[in-house]
């Protein structure tokens, strides 16, 4: 037996492996603030100016790359409340709000190991944001990006956040680093 019906399949799936039409990339885009000249100051210089404004941001330096003029950095605050309405929260053991309801419902009878009583727990949400500086000897380039994640693990929300409010503040930092190391 042969198995003549295998190129048909195979030509059917090779036809849904395409490309897409357009690359993804960053949205917004990167602020022209987040990239600015080095006016002859060493790259190695720039990265250890970025690890001291960075830390002094509360950031805490993940990964350093002096030969590549690299600095990877990250911070995580507690977003409270955050998805405070998520519908699955609220079911409970025989649906919404009724009996073995969650989340702040109102129980009636004896359960025995099933929750859902009119305790009222939160679950914050995690803002973790991740900055990258990368310097050359002619230029300095800055991204951040920006994820909120739930208390379950799950991405609620990702961005790129290279503003030119946090591009600025964080090059006259550290430039005021230079400055203070100068004098």
């Amino acid at each position: 037996m042969r198995p003549w019906w295998l190129l048909p399949c195979l030509l059917v799936l090779a036809g849904c492996q395409i490309s897409p039409a357009v690359l993804p990339s960053a949205e917004p885009r990167p602020a022209a603030e987040c990239r600015w000249d080095a006016d002859g100051t060493e790259a190695d210089e720039w990265v250890r100016r970025a690890l001291t404004a960075l830390e002094n941001d509360g950031f805490v330096v993940r990964h350093t790359e002096l030969t590549l003029g690299l600095v990877n950095a990250e911070r995580t605050r507690t977003v409270p409340g955050y998805g405070g309405f998520d519908e699955r929260d609220r079911l409970g053991l025989f649906g919404g709000y009724g009996v073995g309801g969650g989340r702040g419902g109102v129980s009636s009878g004896v359960m025995i190991g099933f929750g859902g009583g009119g305790g009222r727990i939160m679950h914050d949400a995690t803002r973790l944001e991740r900055v990258s500086v990368v310097a050359d000897d002619s230029w300095v380039r800055v991204s951040r990006d920006i994820q909120v994640i739930d208390w379950r693990g799950e991405i609620r929300e990702s961005r790129s956040a290279s503003d030119a409010r946090f591009c600025t503040q964080l090059r006259n930092a550290m430039t005021t680093a230079r400055a203070g190391e100068d004098s």
